[in-house]
């Protein structure tokens, strides 16, 4: 029998008529997971960084990120002798982030580590913000008339055209691509929806770009500046502040909007 031809035959029979077994098959080793998690930032990370955020030889990380590029989850870039990895395209760290929202929560140690709390209250989720400001912000668009939860998307509303229009977000380009325009992005740790999809990549950037908030290094965290906090009480009544004197869990955003 010959076992080689046998496999390959299993893996196209299996994994051809059962694709998300093989997503599974990819997620099940940690090692790829703990760099697939670094790649939530939405840069590009060489693949030395991915291998020590990993704890992995070179040799190791390599062979793990090459499976993770042919099974799509990943593209490289290559920069000189270096090559750059990021994730393919945001339906990945939607997916990734829903995934881990699902998880049980005495297994996520986000939600249980004082350590991890930076990450809770604010971060990246891919392209678009995620956490306990993310939350209650998607929260606070919604109780201002701006969005409205449709399905597993969001409307923008009348009001939320010309709110979003006076952050110099051009909603009439975002809905010219081919990206969906919105998403009830379920976020890892607080279990509730954030804003994801093209709006939501797009009022990061102008958050960034306003000086609301900014990276931090070496992490998805984000921090949200004085500016911000001040913006985001003028805008849409959230005040951020209150996120950080809760220590339970992430329930009741709508308390911390006006």
């Amino acid at each position: 029998m010959n076992y080689c031809r046998d496999g390959r035959r299993y893996t196209r029979v299996v994994f051809g008529k059962y694709p998300l077994a093989e997503v599974g098959a990819l997620l099940a080793e940690p090692s790829r997971v703990a760099m697939l998690t670094v790649l939530l930032d939405g840069l590009h990370h060489s693949a030395g960084d991915l291998a020590t955020a990993a704890g992995l030889s070179p040799q190791a990380a390599s062979a793990h990120l090459g499976k993770l590029t042919d099974g799509g989850f990943l593209r490289v870039t290559r920069v000189g002798r270096n090559r750059l990895f990021a994730l393919a395209r945001p339906e990945v760290g939607h997916a990734l982030e829903s995934l881990g929202a699902i998880a049980r929560p005495g297994v996520s140690s986000a939600q249980a580590s004082t350590a991890d709390r930076p990450m809770r209250f604010a971060r990246t989720c891919y392209d678009h913000l995620a956490g306990e400001v993310a939350v209650g912000m998607a929260q606070a668009l919604v109780n201002q008339g701006l969005l409205r939860p449709r399905g597993t998307e969001y409307q923008v509303m009348p009001r939320g055209e010309r709110w979003f229009g006076d952050l110099q977000i051009d909603l009439p380009a975002l809905r010219l691509g081919r990206r969906k325009m919105t998403r009830q992005c379920l976020d890892w740790t607080e279990r509730q929806p954030h804003l994801g999809g093209a709006l939501g990549a797009a009022l990061l950037t102008r958050c960034l770009s306003a000086g609301w908030v900014t990276r931090l290094p070496r992490t998805r965290a984000v921090h949200v500046t004085d500016r911000g906090r001040q913006a985001l009480s003028d805008a849409i009544g959230l005040d951020v502040s209150l996120f950080h004197r809760r220590p339970g869990t992430a329930h009741g955003h709508h308390s911390r909007v006006r």
